[in-house]
């Protein structure tokens, strides 16, 4: 067996850096791989209002900053880089990344997360950074007292639109639908927002532009003049390089209720994993299960199971 760890996590986000809290607080020497900056889907969102202890809610950055910061005061090691491929020698997992390193460990835990789903449409690609973009947060501030168009319409577009109503001069939220899929109080918020102005029953066809976003072209034939596209039209796993290891269903890892996956060894939380509830909290509680799980397997492998 490995002695280089005894548990690695794909991912840092919620569920990964939880997971990292609970397994390494339990005695096992623990990495977290991540490809980015640590968080995760936490840096969708500017603040986290439903967080359990935080009345008056959090800022998504100090959560996740704490959470790391949690992690690695037990002992859990965090690397940035990207996992390209795994394989399984008898009771080792190896997972190759893609600056050609191999880490080994008898478990892991996927807890790579999801990225933003692409219209593929025309511009879209080779505008993206240049006024196209899947993340208010993280760009909103540079469409100030700007016209922009939020495409979607479930619960993340509409709070996106919403933020964005804080620098943009002009919202047009687009969706293909008749109606908002977002929960009504959301929905309600987005309607009487004098900022926001609802293209329903439509859907984009090109984003025009050369070095910048300048303006869509509608299913209708319709031509909108804005200087920035918000996409938020749903989720894809991120976890390609998992798909030929383990059974999915459409990309997402398919678990036991123990969170083991169909591979003896791998186990997944949070969002990547099929029928996740895709909240903070929930990624949260999957990760701690996934870990206790894993480490209990990685116990039993060296012959000392116990509980505690």
């Amino acid at each position: 067996m490995s002695k280089e760890k005894d548990i690695i996590i794909a991912g840092g986000g919620p569920a990964g850096l939880t997971a990292a809290m609970y397994a390494s607080r339990a005695g096992m020497n623990t990495l977290v791989l991540e490809k980015a900056m640590t968080g995760g889907q936490l840096w969708m969102s500017e603040k986290i209002e439903n967080y359990p202890g935080y009345a008056e809610g959090i800022e998504s950055f100090n959560l996740a900053q704490n959470m790391e910061k949690q992690a690695k005061n037990f002992g859990a090691e965090i690397i940035k880089d990207e996992i390209t491929d795994i394989k399984k020698d008898k009771e080792v997992l190896t997972l190759k990344t893609a600056s050609s390193k191999k880490y080994r460990a008898p478990a892991v835990i996927v807890c790579s997360g999801v990225r933003m789903k692409k219209l593929d449409i025309p511009g879209e690609s080779q505008l993206t950074g240049k006024g196209v973009s899947y993340c208010a947060v993280c760009d909103g501030p540079l469409f100030r007292d700007k016209d922009v168009a939020v495409i979607g319409g479930g619960n993340t577009a509409c709070e996106e639109a919403l933020y964005l109503t804080r620098f943009a001069s002009k919202i047009y939220l687009i969706h293909r639908r008749g109606s908002l899929r977002a929960v009504r109080s959301i929905t309600e918020k987005a309607e009487k927002n004098k900022k926001i102005r609802l293209f329903l029953n439509e859907e984009v066809k090109q984003i025009q532009g050369k070095e910048r976003t300048e303006g869509l072209i509608l299913k209708s034939g319709k031509k909108i003049d804005v200087e920035g596209v918000f996409i938020f039209i749903g989720y894809s796993p991120a976890a390609g390089w998992i798909e030929n290891f383990v059974k999915t269903e459409k990309g997402f890892i398919i678990t036991d209720t123990d969170f083991k996956s169909s591979q003896e060894g791998v186990f997944a939380a949070g969002d990547c994993r099929y029928g996740a509830f895709r909240q903070v909290v929930s990624a949260c509680g999957e990760g701690a299960a996934a870990a206790e799980n894993a480490r209990k397997y990685v116990e039993k492998l060296k012959g000392t199971s116990y509980d505690w």
